[in-house]
């Protein structure tokens, strides 16, 4: 049988690794905020946060092929093709085939998805702006340097 005063030091040494507490729930946290807000941010362009997400890839590289958007995103197919399902009937994006491989569907971007680029990063930098008040910048590029570090730690 462990000792009380055993048993408490344990339940010390464990406290920063259960909710509340742990930084994978705290991230966790962050993001459920950080989502909602930008859903709200997102919803009188009748986007969302995944749609963000294949516009970014897009203004970065247009006319990706579905499957790199998918992995850039680690997306599996099915959510991917609803998704551009629906950016393609908002007049987003249109799909072609590739030119050298017709088993592969390119994404464009179309005037309008392209126009978005000029209103959408803004808001997303104020919102950015808004989660790091109070943080200064070195502290937001060392938060950055280390939320990196970990995802490819476990990717």
């Amino acid at each position: 049988m462990i000792a009380q005063s055993d048993h408490s030091s344990t339940s010390e040494s464990w406290q920063q690794y259960l909710a509340p507490y742990s930084m994978g729930y705290r991230i966790k946290i962050l993001s459920q905020l950080l989502t909602r807000k930008f859903t709200e941010r997102l919803e009188p362009f009748g986007l969302t946060p995944f749609h963000w997400l294949v516009l970014c890839c897009l203004w970065q590289e247009d006319g990706l092929p579905t499957s790199s958007i998918g992995d850039k995103l680690k997306q599996v197919g099915g959510t991917l093709t609803g998704v551009l399902d629906r950016m393609e009937e908002r007049g987003l994006v249109r799909r072609e085939r590739d030119v050298h491989d017709r088993r592969i569907w390119r994404i464009w971007l179309t005037d309008a998805g392209k126009e978005l680029e000029g209103i959408l990063p803004p808001i997303a930098a104020e919102l950015n702006d808004e989660a790091m008040q109070g943080i200064t910048p070195a502290e937001c590029d060392i938060f950055s340097q280390l939320l990196n570090r970990a995802i490819a730690n476990l990717s």
